[in-house]
């Protein structure tokens, strides 16, 4: 939590899986979608849901449920795709992370996050850049950078490249 200073204020985008409360720095988030129809691609990790066309661009998405290991579960009319750019070693994703439903964007400042539980969360303490009280209940606050390794990141855009490339060729032969 060394990057954020302990008096600045950030937003955060509030999501839900599982009727947990999650969010996600707001300057990571590019959009939010309503769910839409995704193209499945053969031999991809279970959490891979498959790719979107995003305006002309072939975005891959990921079931945060499947990843985090959290049982997976029929979609609702409050599923939704949020869009979001993950950065790692230098290199920039664009990919859709299914959620169960988005709830709102607000504010806290460094001081009201606490540090990641060392354990009694179902996902990995390291994927938690920290913790925070969200009226009642704790909301876990994500790193999305660190959600995904290099090698998934790498994989996930080659199945977006590929996709694009296929669409393309079976355009150009019809």
């Amino acid at each position: 939590m060394a990057d954020i200073e302990m008096d600045s204020v950030r937003q955060y985008l509030s999501f839900v899986l599982d009727e947990e409360l999650y969010a996600l720095d707001i300057a990571k988030v590019r959009e939010v979608l309503e769910l839409q129809s995704v193209t499945r691609i053969p031999r991809t990790p279970d959490y891979m849901c498959g790719v979107i066309n995003l305006r002309g661009h072939a975005v891959p998405v990921v079931d945060l449920r499947l990843k985090f290991g959290i049982a997976g579960t029929g979609h609702t009319v409050d599923t939704c795709i949020i869009i979001v750019e993950v950065g790692m070693e230098g290199e920039r994703v664009v990919l859709g992370a299914l959620a169960d439903s988005v709830r709102e964007v607000f504010e806290l400042s460094g001081e009201d996050i606490s540090p990641a539980p060392k354990m009694g969360t179902g996902i990995r303490s390291d994927f938690i850049h920290g913790m925070a009280k969200f009226g009642e209940r704790f909301i876990m606050i994500l790193d999305i950078d660190k959600v995904f390794s290099l090698e998934e990141l790498v994989a996930v855009a080659g199945s977006g490249r590929k996709m694009i490339h296929e669409a393309e060729a079976v355009t150009a032969e019809a």
